[in-house]
């Protein structure tokens, strides 16, 4: 069978990335499918952002475990695969007796589970740190970073790409059997795919996809936060992420600082059944501002520039306890299928170890070759705003097109557009654009650039206006001609 694949993962989020670019260290042929048009529409490109120390989670749990080993590889992964990091640190501020029992407690638990630059802080340490926040003490953790979660989604799938997956978007997964030869035949919305291995990495479809491989039973609900941006303006007030004291479930409305200069308020947690509607109803924006404003009392609507929501899918057991990562072969049910059920916070930070779990089950039913042509190293689109002037005067040189800026508000040039429209995955959506480039993430929101990439899109790909689309199937920038040229 020439179109039969060793291993196809279904999801094409950080979690599915990390897993095809770490199988792609073996000699396999690999293949991800993606319901959507690019890598992170969902639960990856929607969060705090936030590389977590491990402190929060149950001692010996995966959470834990995989957590503070993604923590300490980040710094490595952020050179490998050439995405923006920093280990700016972390506060949880707290204000009374009970709030700091609570922090000597998940002091201890940081501990326990192998978190690194803990310590208890006073007020005056506290205010030398953020001197904008509100509170009396804190626990500091100095391993706690930021990242740009578009930018890490796309370098690992770029990785992967330039290491021989194939990736396939618009392939949402809509039927799973297995054949005579006990492969696993995928039925998509475009096309039929066939696998030796089958791995669910499907993030908010997980239950569904965990049912297709006969693997029932899994109780996955949605918690949906909520998110403001401000205005870069406000960023030189937050050096690194203020938390609340933590409850047992929840870690608070919180304040975090971006990899590019914003701050984000959020989010809230909502318990939902729809894992499509990303709405910001205004009472939920009022609510962050007022939470978030008796930590850091700096929340202005002038400085309001766009709102956001993400889901996380959390598995649950019947009495509506959230439980731990979910990573399985069910040798009985479903041979050769890894089964991922409930990755969620803190995902984003444990994404390469969560992969390499995954492939651990893989390597115990099967010897894997290595792939003598594997290239850890991935190099990204050079951000011409952060060169020096001589770089850009040596850039402008080699290359006039970084002399011409599309996107003012972020000062996005002509160069990295067209670098970014012709990527390596295919991606030709305008928010596909917007996530390689930041443009339209500046304080017009696109206003004056995104026409601009619409027609920088319509021209180097050869598309007609009407198959321009901003993020997903059916949302059609435009549906013709308001008039007819003479």
């Amino acid at each position: 069978m020439n179109n039969l694949y060793d291993v196809l993962v279904i999801g094409g989020g950080m979690i599915g990335n990390a897993i095809a670019r770490e199988l792609s260290r073996y000699d396999l042929k690999i293949g991800v499918l993606e319901k959507n048009l690019d890598v992170c529409y969902e639960t990856s490109g929607r969060n705090s952002a936030v590389v977590h120390g491990g402190f929060a989670y149950d001692s010996g749990t995966l959470k834990a475990k995989l957590c503070v080993e993604g923590n300490q590889m980040m710094g490595d992964l952020s050179k490998e695969l050439d995405f923006p990091f920093l280990r700016c640190g972390k506060v949880l501020v707290g204000n009374t007796d009970e709030d700091m029992e609570t922090l000597k407690r998940t002091l201890i638990q940081g501990e326990k589970n192998g978190a690194t630059g803990l310590e208890l802080i006073d007020e005056k340490r506290l205010h030398e740190l953020v001197p904008a926040v509100v509170g009396k003490f804190a626990m500091f953790s100095s391993q706690s970073g930021i990242l740009d979660p578009f930018q890490y989604t796309i370098a690992l799938a770029e990785n992967a790409c330039q290491n021989g997956v194939q990736y396939f978007f618009d392939r949402e997964v809509t039927k799973i059997c297995r054949d005579a030869d006990n492969h696993y035949l995928l039925t998509t919305s475009h096309g039929d795919f066939a696998c030796r291995w089958v791995i669910n990495a499907a993030g908010l479809g997980c239950k569904k996809i965990s049912d297709m491989l006969g693997i029932t039973g899994y109780q996955v609900i949605g918690s949906k936060g909520d998110y403001i941006i401000l205005d870069k303006r406000t960023g030189p007030l937050l050096p690194m992420p203020v938390y609340p004291v933590p409850s047992n479930t929840y870690m608070g409305i919180h304040v975090t600082n971006t990899i590019d200069g914003n701050v984000i308020i959020g989010p809230n947690a909502e318990k939902v059944s729809d894992f499509d509607y990303y709405g910001v109803p205004q009472e939920n924006m009022d609510y962050l501002a007022e939470s978030a404003s008796q930590l850091w009392p700096h929340i202005h609507k002038a400085d309001y520039i766009r709102n956001y929501s993400g889901i996380l899918p959390k598995w649950v057991d019947d009495q509506g306890v959230i439980q731990d990562f979910k990573i399985e072969v069910r040798d009985d049910v479903a041979p050769n299928a890894v089964n991922l059920v409930g990755i969620e916070s803190p995902g984003l930070t444990a994404a390469v170890p969560i992969a390499r779990h995954a492939i651990r089950l893989i390597k115990e039913r099967e010897n894997l070759e290595k792939n003598p042509r594997f290239n850890p190293c991935r190099k990204g689109i050079v951000r011409f705003e952060a060169l020096s002037l001589e770089e850009k005067a040596q850039f402008i040189k080699e290359n006039p097109d970084y002399g011409e800026v599309i996107c003012r508000c972020e000062k996005v040039t002509k160069a990295e557009i067209l670098q970014a429209i012709h990527n390596c995955l295919g991606v030709s959506t305008i928010a596909g654009i917007k996530y390689r480039t930041r443009s339209m993430m500046g304080r017009c929101q696109g206003g004056y650039c995104q026409m601009r990439l619409e027609q920088m899109i319509e021209e180097e790909l050869g598309k007609k206006e009407t198959e321009i689309l901003y993020a997903r199937q059916g949302s059609q920038v435009f549906f013709g001609k308001v008039r007819k040229e003479a």
